[in-house]
């Protein structure tokens, strides 16, 4: 019988979300994973991927068979928390706005349950993979020689999923999420008094139509039936009312799916602010930065984990059919190096949105994530 109950798992899910740590700095969450684990008696090593991330494992008692990897990511998101709750973040301006403080809870629960009763072949992998917001944790994991250190024939991911019920999931067969660039533009002019405009270089009137231009990047240059979004997030110009500044700078990010057109929509974007920058008469600088791939599922292995989310009692609904989501992942490294699946779990409809001051984890998704990854196991290492 197991030793985990769902009073334990909200516990530790609450002690997760009042101590939130950003990429790389994941110490406490990390040891607390450690204590955890070993709490259970557990083999795990500690201090990889960049020194936050854990490696576990429990052998099955049916003998030798395959190994398989199941990841969670356990970093949390530079935005101030609104919540008012008994768990809420204790840290100002972090918080785990995007749920992995869960995604690490459901995998150490599976972790427990199945070193309590591990009927099945082979082994099982647990990830704990830091940094998964922006800075790529995962790809940090796999330059370390994740696979290679420790070799499993498949890898899986969860990620709980706002707007989908609990007792809803979502399985992709191919692209799951987008890939994710990011840039930073600066624009440098001439300097004026805001009255006299003729007498400088004007790099906001630049800035503005750049803004607008580069939407036809995507609205008029991408094929009707590809996906991609650019969009421009900061705008920074200017201290006065009456002095019009020498220089700018945006920042944004760019989404597809597609490689090629990734390429080109960094081309054009490159071509469009080098000919507004001649014609206005400044200089530009770019930054341009390719984050993350697109994640992609392997077909097969997709549809092994919507088999057995539909053969499960609590699960009421499994979505094959849903969209990708232009949002981005670094499990995508991983699954560029190992064959697997990346699937959604809901969080309720009426959650709140990822990355959204007011998210919050459903604990009641816990338990059930906990027993999709322990069905998981036993299904494909029966």
């Amino acid at each position: 019988m197991s030793t985990i109950t769902p009073d334990i798992l909200r516990q530790w899910r609450h002690e997760f979300h009042r101590h939130p740590e950003t990429a790389f700095e994941e110490q406490r969450t990390s040891a607390r994973i450690a204590e955890i684990l070993d709490a259970r008696g557990i083999e795990m090593v500690t201090g990889l991927g960049g020194g936050t991330g854990v490696v576990a494992w429990v052998d099955g008692c049916r003998g030798s068979g395959s190994a398989i990897g199941l990841r969670a990511d356990i970093d949390a998101l530079d935005v101030t928390e609104a919540n008012a709750f008994a768990h809420a973040s204790r840290t100002p301006g972090k918080m785990h706005a995007c749920g992995h403080d869960g995604h690490t809870t459901m995998l150490l629960g599976a972790a427990w349950a199945l070193a309590d009763n591990p009927d099945f072949a082979g082994r099982v992998y647990f990830i704990f993979q830091p940094a998964e917001e922006n800075e790529g944790g995962g790809r940090v994991m796999v330059e370390e020689g994740l696979f290679e250190r420790f070799p499993m024939e498949a890898v899986y991911g969860v990620h709980n999923w706002p707007g989908l019920a609990v007792g809803e999931a979502a399985v992709h067969e191919t692209a799951v999420m987008a890939a994710f660039d990011v840039f930073t533009v600066k624009l440098s002019g001439y300097g004026c008094h805001a009255a006299m405009p003729h007498l400088g270089k004007d790099v906001v009137l630049a800035a503005c139509q750049l803004v607008s231009q580069l939407q036809g990047i995507v609205s008029r240059e991408t094929p009707a039936h590809q996906t991609a979004v650019l969009s421009v997030t900061q705008f920074h110009a200017g201290d006065a009312y009456n002095v019009m500044p020498e220089t700018v700078e945006l920042c944004g990010t760019v989404r597809c799916f597609d490689p090629e057109l990734r390429h080109y929509i960094e081309a054009r974007f490159r071509q469009a602010i080098a000919s507004l920058a001649t014609f206005h008469g400044l200089e530009a600088s770019i930054d341009y930065q390719s984050r993350y791939p697109a994640t992609f599922n392997t077909p097969a292995h997709a549809n092994r984990c919507a088999e057995v989310l539909e053969a499960m009692p609590d699960i009421r609904q499994v979505h094959r059919d849903m969209p990708p989501s232009m949002a981005s992942e670094d499990f995508a490294f991983m699954l560029q190096q190992c064959p697997g699946a990346y699937i959604w779990l809901g969080n309720g409809k009426d959650s709140a949105a990822l990355h959204n001051p007011h998210y919050d984890f459903n604990d009641e998704l816990t338990p059930l994530g906990v027993a999709y990854w322990t069905t998981l196991v036993r299904t494909l290492l029966g």
